[in-house]
Formats: structure tokens, C-alpha cells, sequence
């Protein structure tokens, strides 16, 4: 592979689009956050019915309490039938037990919903990850990508299962207290008021640094994910290279900084509910001091006091979940900016577009072509040639200088920047992309197999039959270890660790051999052979590559003498064209790189 061939990064995504986001994004959103209730619309009014009913029966206690107090306790009036201790209980009962039932239901409306929504935006994200270009895949990276669809998908699920509700139920709950107690009693409801205006400025004064101190953590959780993705897979390159004690102090960098952001949210959650408790108190305090100088006055009932004190721990209670609801609030808001992102991105392959349909031929031509990845050099530079169908071509070349990167090109991994590339004399742009991609195969020197069947890795769900693998598998001179492994069924685990090396690699070319392709690429595809398997595949290929288009990007120019043409790159372009013998016969590049091999 090309060592120049670098992924296209772009900063920090705590920097872009995530900082001095203002209120048009939060508006957005939440917005966000309404649609996607939109489907579950009957559930959720249902939920909110009950959650009403709920609230009403908890309002309803503390004066079923002033009743009893004021009435019955102190006033001595006469009890009879309902209005009486007995009355009043069995009411309060009645009310309890239709609380729990609908409290009940209204978990399992709103559980229902956020579930579903959780499945819908991890099925949307992962389908839009699976179609996006390789261009902006490079620029998420891997950690960023498994965090998105892991860790703020579930914070948003965490948002209508937890805090929505809860909302709505908190929003309700204080409405519903400050009306029943400015009716019971302004005055001594300005009193139970005195603590909201203090409370109001110590939330709204930490709004903007807890939403920041949570893109913060986002962040860089995103990156200890991917951390752990790329060294897990390179593991055996980090212990080769002795380099545990420098991944360990890498990662110990970044989980300090996590650490320390997950320290100062620590401190707003064990922050805000001490400081609403003290000031419950002291509102508590002054409301029982102001009610006993008014009850001492006899304008001020015993029970009236009583439901107060009840009322004013159920109205603290709302605002201290309201005020630990907040963080969990500007959470999601973070996560679905970060989620839609993802969703949001313009650039998306379409399988289905291009005019061109049909069965690719195998012709391929590349003219004036200019390409460099986002941010770097040019690593194409005006670079022509033409593979006629059916040809067996190679291209050579010092590292670096766009041997893979023309192949990403001709199966539309990438755009280029100027020129044109065709294949059987039609634009790549306008080839259906399904058909484009069915009709080129590459086998690539770094082998990625999925977690399954040796019959899986190479069908790749298109309905092959089992003696189409196992003729792929006999070609590709993997068929003897197959079988010593249990067959076509024998397992294959994680990226295929329990096979070789040289294993995989021909795991994958029987891969590509089995789907027929009319460009069949091998990208050092024989890098990690031995030499006695490369022989062994060396006699096969030509009846393989027969009436096929076969492309070698080939390190070892043992194995493409026998090639119709063979192109020579340097410094984007190609330098030299010819058979083995031509090429080296002139004496240049090609003869240099052949020579240095030999020398070797």
C-alpha cells in the first residue's frame, strides 16, 4: 500500500461544530428531539395524560391533610359519611392506588418510546456510515464514528427515558403547587417563593459551563474509543516494538482528562441538590416562623401551615430534579448536535445512481488525471495510461508514489480533482455504482475477514453455492488448510486471528475469485505468501485472469514478468510503459527497481 496515502483529517471535532454553539443550535436541537417523538405521538399524549392524573392525585394529598387537621382534628366537626377520617382516607387510598396504577403505565408508554427511538437512530446511523464516502469517513476516524452511534445514541435514549417525562411531570407539578397555594394563601405563598429567585441564578450561572464541560467529555471519549480500536488491532505491533509503557502513558493522558471532566460534573451534580436542600430548609424554616405568628394571630389555620410545609418539599423537589435533569438535558443536546452530524452529511454514495447499468467489460483508461487527498500534495499529477479488456497490467514503483490510490480511484472511492477515468469508455462517475464495484475486485496486502464461516467471508451474501466457494477456494490454492480446518463451516473469529497471515490473504483472493469480477486487482496481495504458496498461486492466475482484466500493484516483480504491460510511476506519473523485457532492456527506472530487488 501506499505510505503517502494519508486519511483525510480534519480538526478536532470539539472545535468544529461543537464550541460557541449559541441558542439557534440548541433550538435546533430540541427540535431534533420533538420529530423524533413525531411516530409515537398517541403513546407519548397517553403518557402525559397519565402523568397529569398522577400529579393531580399527589396535589390532592396535602389538603385531603388541611382538611383532616383544620376540620376534624382541631375544628371537631361532625363527621358524616365521606366527609369523615374514614372518608378522607379511603379517598386519599383511592387516589394513591390510581397514582401507581398510571405511574405504572406511563414508565412502560414512555420505555416503549425511547426504545424505539434508540433503534431508529442507531439503524440511521449506522446505515449512513455504511454509504458515506471513504473521504469522510477518514475525516470522522473510527473513535469518533463508535461513539456517535454508541455513547451519544444512548444519552438521547437517556433523555425520553429518563428526563423528558419527567419534565413535563416537574414543569406540571410546580404550576400545580403554586396555584393551590395562592389560593389557600397568597401571602404566605410570597414567602414559600423567596428561595426561586436564588435558585434561578445559581443554575442559569453554571448553564454554560456544564453544556461545555460536556462537549468536552464527548470529545474525548471519542478519542479514548478510538485509542482503544487502533492499539487493540495493532497490539501486536505496540509488544513487537516494546512500546506498552508509551501506550500506557498515552492513554493515561487521555483518561486523566476524561477524568477531570467527569470530576467537575461530579461536582455540579453533588453541588446543586446540597445547595436546593439548604435552601428548602431555610424557606421551610421562615415559612413555619411566619405561619406561627399568624396562627398565634388566629388568622391563619393549623392545617393550612401543614399542607404548606407539605407543599413546599413537593415544590423544592421538582426544581432539585430540574436542576440535576438540566445536565443530563445539555448532554443530549450535545449528543444529538454531534449524532446529526453524522445524519447530516451531504456527501452520500448513492449504490443506485449513474445512468450506465450492465456488466463491466474490463477496459480501462485513465486521462490527465489529478488527485491529492484533502490537505496534502498531489499524488496524481496529470497521470494517462489504458488497460484494453482482458489485459494483464502492472503497476511498479517506489513507495509512495500512487500505485493504491489509482485503484481507489477506478472503483470511486474518492473523487479526483481534474482529468477523466473510464471504464469501458464510460465516466466511473456515470457508472451505476453497484454494478461498477460488482464488476472490480480488489485483494488488498492488509486482509480484514468478519467474525463468521469461512463460507461467509467469501460469499459476502451473494447467494454462492457451495461448490462456487469451494472452486474458489481449490484456485486460490487454499483448499488443503481449509479442510484441515473443518471445511468451508470452519469458523472464523474476530478479523480472523485464528489464521495465518498467508491464510487470510488467500482466504481473500478465493473471496474475489468466487464473485467473478471483470477487474480482479491485486494489491501486494502476495506480500504475506510464502514463496512456495506464491508458486503454487503463481500457476493458477492464468487461468484465472483469463478473459479478465488483472491489475497488479506488485512489490515483488518476480511476479509480473508475465504481464502485456507494465507501468512504471514516479512522482505522480507514469514514467514508463512496456512488456518485462522492453522495460528493462532501456535500462531506466524499471531496470533500477529490478536490479535493487536482485541485489537484495
Amino acid at each position: 500500500m501506499d505510505s503517502n496515502k494519508k486519511t483525510i483529517r480534519s480538526n478536532d471535532h470539539a472545535g468544529a461544530g461543537e464550541s460557541g454553539q449559541k441558542g439557534p443550535k440548541t433550538r435546533s436541537s430540541l427540535i431534533r428531539l420533538a420529530v423524533l417523538m413525531r411516530p409515537h405521538l398517541g403513546k407519548l399524549l397517553l403518557a402525559l395524560l397519565c402523568v397529569i392524573i398522577v400529579n393531580s392525585a399527589d396535589l390532592i394529598k396535602p389538603y385531603i391533610y388541611k382538611i383532616a387537621i383544620d376540620d376534624f382534628l382541631v375544628g371537631r366537626k361532625q363527621q358524616q359519611g365521606i366527609y369523615s377520617i374514614l372518608g378522607l382516607g379511603i379517598i386519599y387510598f383511592i387516589v394513591a392506588a390510581v397514582g401507581s396504577l398510571l405511574s405504572m403505565t406511563q414508565i412502560r408508554l414512555i420505555s416503549y418510546m425511547s426504545q424505539s427511538i434508540l433503534n431508529r437512530l442507531r439503524m440511521e446511523t449506522f446505515s449512513k456510515i455504511l454509504f458515506m464516502p471513504m473521504k469522510v469517513l477518514d475525516k470522522y476516524g473510527t473513535g469518533r464514528l463508535i461513539t456517535r452511534a454508541t455513547n451519544d445514541v444512548e444519552t438521547v435514549n437517556e433523555f425520553y427515558s429518563d428526563v423528558f417525562l419527567n419534565l413535563f411531570r416537574d414543569v406540571f407539578m410546580l404550576i400545580g403547587i403554586v396555584a393551590a397555594m395562592l389560593l389557600m394563601d397568597v401571602s404566605l405563598a410570597l414567602v414559600a417563593f423567596t428561595g426561586v429567585p436564588l435558585i434561578a441564578a445559581i443554575t442559569f450561572s453554571l448553564k454554560r459551563v456544564i453544556k461545555r464541560n460536556f462537549r468536552e467529555m464527548k470529545t474525548i471519549i471519542g478519542r479514548i474509543n478510538g485509542f482503544f480500536a487502533e492499539n487493540i488491532s495493532g497490539m501486536r505491533i505496540v509488544q513487537a516494538f516494546n512500546r506498552q509503557l508509551n501506550k500506557l502513558r498515552e492513554f493515561r493522558d487521555l483518561n486523566s482528562a476524561y477524568f477531570r471532566t467527569t470530576k467537575l460534573q461530579v461536582f455540579f451534580n453533588s453541588f446543586l441538590r446540597p445547595m436546593m436542600e439548604v435552601i428548602n430548609s431555610a424557606v421551610i424554616a421562615l415559612l413555619i416562623a411566619y405561619g406561627y405568628n399568624r396562627i398565634r394571630g388566629g388568622v391563619l389555620e393549623i392545617g393550612v401551615l401543614y399542607a404548606f410545609t407539605d407543599y413546599i418539599k413537593k415544590f423544592f423537589d421538582p426544581i432539585n430534579d430540574l436542576a440535576e435533569k438540566y445536565t443530563t438535558v445539555q448532554s443530549a443536546l450535545v449528543s444529538t448536535d454531534r449524532i446529526y452530524e453524522i445524519l447530516d452529511e451531504a456527501d452520500s454514495e448513492d449504490p443506485h445512481g449513474g445512468s450506465k447499468r450492465g456488466e463491466v467489460v474490463g477496459d480501462l483508461e485513465f486521462r490527465d488525471v489529478w488527485f491529492a487527498y484533502e490537505g496534502e500534495d498531489w499524488v496524481l499529477k496529470g497521470i494517462s495510461f489504458h488497460v484494453p479488456a482482458g489485459k494483464k497490467a502492472a503497476f511498479v514503483g517506489a513507495t509512495g508514489v500512487g500505485k493504491s490510490t489509482i485503484i481507489s480511484l477506478v472503483s470511486r472511492y474518492y473523487k479526483v480533482q481534474k482529468g477523466q477515468i473510464l471504464v469501458d469508455g464510460v465516466p466511473v462517475e456515470e457508472w451505476n455504482l453497484r454494478d461498477l464495484r460488482r464488476g472490480v475486485c480488489t485483494v488488498l496486502q492488509d486482509v480484514f475477514l468478519f467474525t463468521g464461516t469461512v463460507a461467509d467471508n467469501i460469499d459476502m451474501s451473494a447467494g454462492l453455492t457451495q461448490d462456487e466457494i469451494e472452486e474458489a477456494l481449490e484456485k486460490a490454492c487454499a483448499s488443503e488448510f481449509i479442510a484441515e480446518m473443518g471445511g468451508i463451516s470452519a469458523p472464523v473469529t474476530e478479523q480472523g486471528l485464528n489464521f495465518s497471515t498467508g491464510q487470510r490473504q488467500l482466504i481473500s483472493f478465493a473471496r474475489a475469485i468466487a464473485h467473478d469480477p471483470s477487474i480482479l486487482v491485486l494489491d501486494e496481495a502476495t506480500a504475506h505468501i510464502d514463496t512456495q504458496t506464491e508458486a503454487l498461486i503463481s500457476k493458477s492466475l492464468d487461468s484465472i485472469s483469463r478473459g479478465r482484466t488483472s491489475v497488479f500493484i506488485a512489490h515483488r516483480l518476480s511476479t509480473i514478468r508475465d504481464c502485456d504491460i507494465i507501468f512504471v510511476l514516479y512522482d505522480g506519473k507514469v514514467a514508463e510503459q512496456g512488456t518485462h523485457d522492453e522495460l528493462y532492456a532501456r535500462n531506466g527506472l524499471y531496470t533500477e527497481l529490478v536490479n535493487a530487488q536482485l541485489d537484495s
